[in-house]
């Protein structure tokens, strides 16, 4: 339990559950009830049991929280466990006191002792979180198609099924989806509750009797293939999710929608930032946003780079990294690879001259794979010599993270 200026941080318990909404509301000017809003309160209650909340309290009263759940993703195909950062708020008349740095600090440290090397979270705001480490890691793209876009492919021998959206073939779709794309969630119970949550088109739905739709596309062997949850309201379709195996699959899906051209105007959907929506399709003068979407902070680096899935079989580098959130990363790293064999020690708490220098939150962008070393050293996000830059491009796996999740 720690003090500062007569307040105490300490665990929310779930029968403050209403004091943590009310920050909620007050903080995002939303309009949730603990009374009225059932769904939503059952949602957090499960996530402040699964979760680690914390708060500061002025005396009884909450007024600052956070809340990280435990998650897992896929790293250019090596599984982490990952700190989901949410719920993250502060009353105003308590802002300018280090309360959500310290809570932070605190959620930071409980992740590295539960083996969470790496954190993901929706940024409120992107410039605050790069202060306390975080980067982005992933883009969603956001598309609007008018029914006369819509594509038709023909010699499909597959089929579609409308199934139920928590439908066993939809979850093993995904798992194997998971298995093999790097940047994902690999869901756990906790994603696919969060997942159901959501309402990405929640102006749309908000008021309204429409439920979310599954579909999914099975293959001539009828081995489910993909799958795309939807909803379609004032004559508008609107694409929650898309999921395919094979590109046979991806085809179906988009038939399926294109069966529903006599009913829609238009198709609206979201899905990943490195998914070539426009090109894909015949007429590519579609209207399409791209937006940056989660960021990602390295909790704990040496534990992180002991798992990370270098290329190559003999190589040395040295990466000297800064952390001004957490004390624990700041410090030189030697990462060596000897006939396949990785190891990484932390040889100086100091930046050695002679290493890459980079922070926190550019290793963790690098290492994802949204951005490579050389652009990093070009607009002087990482400094070091020529060789170490070059050979920092050859030992790291190539591939932008995929993100479709949200919590």
């Amino acid at each position: 339990m720690n003090q500062r200026k007569g307040l105490i941080m300490r665990e929310i318990r779930l029968d403050e559950m209403a004091q943590s909404i009310d920050l909620l509301n007050y903080v995002f000017q939303m309009s949730m009830s603990i009374h009225k809003d059932r769904r939503f309160v059952n949602a957090k209650s499960r996530q402040f049991n699964e979760g680690h909340a914390i708060g500061w309290f002025d005396g009884s009263q909450l007024v600052s929280q956070i809340l990280s759940l435990p998650f897992e993703v896929n790293v250019h195909g090596k599984i982490y466990e990952m700190g989901g950062i949410t719920a993250v708020g502060t009353y105003p008349e308590y802002s300018g006191h280090g309360l959500m740095e310290s809570l932070i600090i605190e959620s930071l440290q409980s992740m590295r002792n539960e083996g969470q090397y790496i954190s993901y979270l929706f940024p409120y705001s992107i410039p605050y979180y790069r202060k306390k480490g975080w980067e982005i890691m992933s883009d969603i793209v956001e598309f609007q198609v008018k029914d006369t876009q819509l594509p038709h492919y023909a010699g499909l021998n597959g089929k579609i099924r409308r199934v139920d959206p928590k439908h066993e073939d939809v979850v093993a779709i995904y798992a194997r989806y998971a298995q093999k794309t790097h940047g994902v969630m690999v869901r756990n119970s906790i994603a696919w509750n969060e997942k159901f949550q959501e309402d990405f088109w929640e102006e749309k739905f908000i008021d309204s009797d429409v439920n979310l739709q599954a579909a999914v596309y099975y293959d001539e062997e009828d081995v489910a293939q993909g799958y795309m949850f939807y909803r379609i309201m004032e004559e508008n379709y609107y694409i929650d999710e898309i999921v395919y195996l094979q590109e046979e699959a991806r085809k179906g899906l988009w038939n399926f929608v294109s069966a529903h051209s006599s009913m829609v105007y238009n198709v609206y959907g979201k899905t990943t930032g490195n998914e070539a929506v426009a090109f894909l399709l015949e007429d590519s003068e579609i209207i399409q946003k791209v937006s940056p979407y989660f960021m990602a902070r390295i909790v704990d680096v040496k534990e992180f780079l002991l798992r990370y899935p270098f290329i190559g079989q003999n190589f040395e580098l040295q990466l000297a990294v800064s952390d001004r959130t957490v004390a624990w990363n700041n410090g030189t790293y030697i990462i060596k690879m000897k006939d396949g064999n990785l190891s990484v020690q932390k040889v100086s708490e100091t930046l050695n001259a002679n290493a890459v220098h980079l922070t926190v939150q550019t290793l963790a962008t690098m290492l994802l794979g949204y951005k490579r070393p050389t652009y990093l050293e070009r607009i002087e996000r990482l400094q070091g010599r020529a060789e170490e830059i070059a050979l920092l491009e050859a030992v790291l796996p190539v591939g932008i993270p995929t993100f479709i999740d949200y919590f």
